[in-house]
């Protein structure tokens, strides 16, 4: 059997002009990075109109488990189905970052016949967004320090500096770093790239002057009289943008089946809110009548922060949820080890099946969206457990499709490809999961006991202190919950569908820049660390110089 990466380097592409004349973008509107890659211009992306009839379909899933669900397979051969019936199609997902690359998680750009291309070069560095990310954000960062170094005007308390360095790496020694500088000393450290403020504004920036105002917006520090500093006190913003100005249009390449893919931006759904960028979505809105995009790891931190921060501030609203889930994750939030996945077990179905159950009742009781449970099989699923499955969505009133897009691409799509065409026709609600004029404990205290289940939310003594400041001025703020993404709770072995538990809030972060306020549970950190066998290990070049045992 071909890995992914064998029928990625094996697919022969077209050449990406040929590609985007299905959307009809001419040559002359892109910016080329090679013969597979290139950028949308300003020119062409700022004068587009509204398209009347676009509808957007966003795609999340279960709990996700070592076993994998399948999430951006699934978008792209949802797309690739629709394609192939003739729809006018774009998908639009997130940039993968080096640091999953490199560790435990691999690439992020689908799997067997259901990719984007050119696999190698979207997973590494790509188009350079990211080194430009984190270009910008260093630049602030090292802009503060001078400032010190030069008399510091602005009275800037350095026991109160909260922007913070980043780097798109799995790197756990830079989480806690001493600076040794003149008058100056301090302890502080790097968060990954993609969990940057500066990342956050990049996707939901719409333009380049909203971009350049969200970067002057961000709190870099308090004064010594408790007043705040940002960045645009420092005069950063015009240098930022400067860094920003070529990363910010949106990426296009395509789908081993032809799709066009816009690719753009890439926060994390546990720690920041893992969406693709607002402009690309907007763009692909515009020039195509169906666009599939999905939302970082479970429906519990993707779908709610896609729904609750990026569809707040954008206007922009998903006409449908498609829910990403397998026999194997369900057999092992019931409680069953990895080495056991293939094996049938019913009674580890029915027990993990709660986990699926409450992803698929928030997201049609708290955001009013219909739902098609998209069940990502594999090879090991038996007749009894995918029988099992699909009676007991049946009997929730919702709707299944199984779905083999990995082994068959598009076709093996296409069941659920018709069965979105046919549910999109349907009326239905769209809601948030809370208003606006709730005050921030509020709005923790609904994520908490709504998608969590939890019973009551605890404040550590400094998180407990920041929200009594953070309420004055930023209550009309969206919430981001920063959590382990494999369980409800703040207890990442706490698998399956657990309630009435505590959610512990260790830290609030203000995100003044994106628009939120983070919320930080439990021991997660925001720069991860490697696993003791990282991905990098399986990494290398072949004698031909082809790249070898990406995931």
């Amino acid at each position: 059997m071909k890995s992914d990466l064998e029928i990625n380097q094996a697919t022969k592409l077209k050449s990406i002009n040929e590609i985007v004349k299905s959307l009809h973008i001419k040559e002359d509107d892109l910016d080329f990075y090679g013969a597979y890659q290139a950028k949308l211009k300003a020119s062409f992306t700022s004068h587009l109109k509204e398209n009347q009839i676009s509808k957007l379909i966003l795609v999340t899933a279960m709990s996700p488990t070592p076993a994998g669900e399948g999430k951006t397979t699934t978008t792209i051969g949802l797309a690739d189905a629709l394609f192939s019936l003739g729809k006018k199609v774009a998908v639009c997902i997130r940039e993968p970052s080096l640091g999953p690359i490199f560790g435990m998680k691999g690439g992020a750009t689908g799997g067997g016949y259901a990719q984007v291309a050119p696999m190698d070069k979207i997973n590494l560095h790509f188009t350079g967004d990211f080194h430009a990310i984190t270009s910008a954000n260093n630049l602030l960062a090292a802009l503060i320090d001078n400032h010190i170094h030069h008399g510091n005007l602005l009275n800037i308390d350095i026991d109160q500096i909260s922007f913070r360095r980043c780097l798109d790496m799995n790197d756990r020694a830079l989480r806690n770093i001493d600076l040794k500088l003149d008058h100056n000393d301090r302890n502080t450290g790097f968060d990954i790239t993609v969990a940057s403020e500066v990342m956050a504004i990049f996707c939901l920036a719409e333009s380049l002057d909203d971009l350049q105002h969200r970067l002057g917006e961000i709190e870099v520090a308090k004064r010594k009289d408790a007043t705040s500093v940002y960045a645009k006190d420092l005069k950063a913003e015009g240098a930022m943008t400067a860094l920003l100005k070529d990363a910010f249009q949106p990426n296009v390449v395509q789908t081993l089946n032809g799709t066009p893919a816009f690719i753009h931006g890439g926060p994390f759904a546990n720690i920041a809110h893992g969406c693709n960028s607002v402009v690309a979505t907007k763009t692909a809105l515009k020039l195509a009548d169906y666009v599939i995009t999905e939302a970082g790891f479970g429906a519990d931190l993707g779908a709610e922060k896609f729904i609750d921060i990026k569809c707040r501030q954008s206007g922009i609203k998903p006409d449908i949820i498609i829910l990403v889930a397998t026999i194997r994750a369900l057999k092992f939030h019931g409680g069953i080890t990895v080495s056991e996945l293939n094996q049938e077990n019913l009674k580890a179905l029915e027990v993990g099946f709660n986990n699926l159950k409450r992803h698929i009742e928030n997201c049609s009781e708290h955001f009013g969206l219909d739902v098609i449970v998209a069940i990502n099989r594999f090879n090991s699923d038996t007749d009894n457990e995918m029988i099992w499955l699909q009676n007991s969505i049946d009997n929730m009133g919702f709707q299944s499709v199984l779905c083999s897009h990995w082994a068959d691409g598009a076709k093996g799509a296409q069941n659920l490809a018709e069965s979105v065409l046919d549910q999109l026709n349907k009326p239905k609600t769209f809601k948030f999961l809370y208003e606006d004029s709730l005050s921030l404990k509020e709005k923790i205290t609904a994520i908490a006991l709504k998608i969590y289940r939890a019973k009551e939310v605890q404040f550590s003594d400094s998180a407990l202190k920041k929200l009594v400041s953070l309420e004055k001025n930023y209550a009309n703020l969206p919430v981001c919950i920063a959590k382990t993404p494999y369980s409800f709770s703040n207890d990442p072995k706490a698998y399956g569908a657990p309630e009435n538990h505590t959610l512990m809030i260790r830290e609030l972060r203000l995100a003044r820049g994106a628009g939120f306020v983070v919320a930080i549970c439990g021991d997660l950190m925001t720069m991860p660390g490697l696993p003791k066998i990282p991905a990098s290990e399986k990494i290398k070049l072949s004698a031909q110089g082809f790249l070898e045992g990406l995931n």
